[in-house]
């Protein structure tokens, strides 16, 4: 279960993340979420697409290496405090969480958390025993 997120690797140089967003856009391949975490050589640009598939075969076919990756995507109250109490669920279970980011779009007054655990299976059942839902899509 989850949400799959398309990594794409790319030189940190100008221009890079227009190139990708470009090519995205001219396939007709909706943004929903996006993310970067940079080096002082290459960033990680991660994404949540409306056609997952479709956004990895147009973009490998531009030349840029991507990966899909199995994350948690957790619709949550646009409101303080929401945020720490879904983070309290996973450090009492001991659930490591890798990197996360968040995204406003979606339900008025919600916003989608996206995260990627060390555990998945761990991770996915501790949403599930509290009543948490995971979005497939947003």
């Amino acid at each position: 279960m989850g949400i799959e997120q398309i990594s794409v690797f790319l030189e940190n140089s100008t221009g890079r993340i227009c190139e990708v967003t470009k090519t995205l856009a001219q396939a007709g391949i909706n943004l929903r979420a996006i993310s970067i975490s940079d080096t002082a050589d290459f960033g990680i640009l991660r994404l949540i697409a409306d056609k997952t598939d479709e956004a990895v075969q147009t973009l490998t076919a531009a030349g840029f290496t991507t990966r899909k990756t199995a994350v948690a995507a957790v619709e949550i109250d646009d409101k303080p405090g929401s945020l720490a109490a879904l983070m309290e669920l996973f450090q009492k279970s001991e659930v490591n969480i890798e990197y996360l980011y968040a995204s406003l779009e979606g339900t008025p007054g919600k916003a989608v958390v996206i995260f990627k655990l060390e555990d998945n299976e761990k991770g996915f059942d501790i949403l599930g025993k509290n009543n948490i839902v995971m979005a497939d899509n947003f």
